[in-house]
């Protein structure tokens, strides 16, 4: 569905005082269409599940959902690509560039539940370097959006190396699916990892290693 109807709408939290530049101001955007429509789904939802929609609790939750899915799914309407190319610089440096830690929120597609960990994003610079905050945003791009944990690494360091074209990348997740801790086989404690490599980190097991090493404190 083409979300082309924007509503944005500034709620300002003045934390009981009366000055209402104190605070804060929180900005949210969605899709008016795209809102109509999944408000009317997930009202159908809760009849199914045997709950009212009538209920005070629940008279506003159809809208209130509808409106989180745009915001949890925002991933579809960013481009990775023109994020690094943003802020693309040259540069004489090609040693490691890592940016770890990096937190990861996504859901499952296969039962649209979270998937909760961090990311360690490294490349190795030919010529081109981008700015530390659009290896984060691009990660968060593709997080944005229905996942496999396997295709959100690949697709993570396909963009740094295709846009980039540095002298290799990594991407190492690690993650807590709540589909296995809520659901299913209910493991709580269970962590999955995943990583990918490219040019150098794939090929040279002492750059590799000097990745792993470098964020090996972290990792599970």
């Amino acid at each position: 569905m083409e979300r082309n109807n924007k509503s944005k709408v500034q709620v300002i939290n003045n934390g009981g005082g009366t000055n209402k530049l104190e605070g804060y101001n929180r900005v949210d955007e969605w899709d008016n269409n795209t809102t109509r429509e999944l408000t009317k789904h997930y009202e159908g939802v809760l009849e199914l599940i045997g709950e009212d929609n009538s209920r005070e609790g629940l008279q506003k939750t159809p809208e209130r959902v509808a409106k989180a899915m745009q915001f949890l799914t925002q991933g579809y309407g960013i481009d990775p690509a023109k994020i690094l190319e943003s802020a693309m610089f040259r540069e004489d440096y090609q040693q490691m560039v890592l940016v770890k830690d990096i937190e990861i929120y996504s859901m499952c597609e296969h039962h649209m539940l979270p998937f909760i960990g961090k990311a360690h994003i490294a490349y190795i610079p030919d010529e081109y370097i981008t700015g530390l905050s659009k290896i984060a945003r691009v990660a968060e791009a593709y997080a944005r959006r229905l996942q496999v944990q396997e295709r959100l690494t690949m697709q993570i360091r396909d963009a740094i190396q295709d846009t980039l074209k540095p002298l290799g990348v990594a991407v190492v997740i690690e993650a807590q699916h709540l589909c296995m801790v809520m659901r299913g086989v209910q493991k709580q404690h269970s962590v999955t990892t995943t990583s990918a490599f490219t040019g150098e980190f794939l090929h040279k097991v002492e750059t590799r290693e000097e990745f792993i090493h470098l964020i090996g404190n972290n990792l599970h």
